[in-house]
């Protein structure tokens, strides 16, 4: 059984896998060693894969040693080519999601969607190389955003209702945030299919399923790809 472990900026998540199949997952809010081994308990790990966005600290230290970890860095070998002008800043999470990508869809382009805390937007071309991408606000760094530096504006939360135009402030704020970014996403999408109509297009992250409802593009929503992405990884490393 292999362990997959992919710290976030606002959450952890953890896996097992037997082989390709996901056997098990869940989120935490805090990455301990002791969370882990619960999290593992009545399973015996093999191998261990960790990517973290934050540096190293002794909890994660503590789980390396523990389970003699892979942890995903600049020098870890990949199953794809990285061309990338400073590949020690490029996010795993990053990493992981366009080689779970290439996996999903062999042989062909595609452009892969992160709407997590950010939204980050990558492209791995038919032959496994990783061209580069883009990173802006998430949906709710921008409804933080307006609060924070604005006198009288609310803190908004997500609305499964993305109406077009808001007729108050609130509902305002929520077609700006949601609308603005759906048509961020809609414009970058545009822009690939005309290079390549058959451009893949796939999103993940906690926003995936709004993505995939809202832009009926033939979108293959997938949360895990992450997850599979550092699978992938660990088993080229073995």
């Amino acid at each position: 059984m292999k362990l997959i472990i992919d710290i976030g900026n606002t959450a952890v998540k953890i896996a097992l896998f037997e082989g390709d199949e996901l056997i098990s997952s869940t989120t935490l809010d805090e990455c301990t060693l002791q969370n882990i081994l619960i999290f593992v308990a009545n399973h015996t790990i093999s191998n261990t894969i960790i990517s973290s966005v934050k540096a190293l600290n002794t909890d994660i230290e503590k789980i390396i040693k523990h389970f003699d970890a892979l942890f995903l860095n600049e020098n870890t070998p990949l199953p794809i080519k990285i061309d990338y002008k400073t590949p020690i800043t490029l996010g795993r999470d990053r990493i992981a999601a366009v080689v779970g990508a290439s996996v999903l869809f062999p042989k062909q382009d595609v452009l892969v969607i992160d709407a997590g805390t950010c939204l980050t937007i990558d492209f791995i071309n038919k032959e496994k190389v990783y061209k580069g991408g883009r990173i802006s606000p998430g949906i709710m760094m921008r409804y933080s955003a307006l609060h924070q530096f604005t006198n009288k504006l609310p803190l908004c939360e997500f609305s499964e209702r993305s109406m077009l135009m808001g007729q108050d402030t609130e509902s305002s704020i929520i077609s700006g945030v949601q609308q603005g970014i759906l048509a961020e996403v809609r414009e970058i999408i545009n822009v690939y299919k005309k290079e390549n109509k058959k451009t893949i297009i796939t999103v993940t992250g906690g926003g995936c399923f709004f993505f995939e409802k809202e832009l009926k593009n033939s979108i293959f929503a997938n949360p895990f790809l992450v997850m599979e992405g550092l699978n992938e990884i660990l088993d080229y490393n073995e």
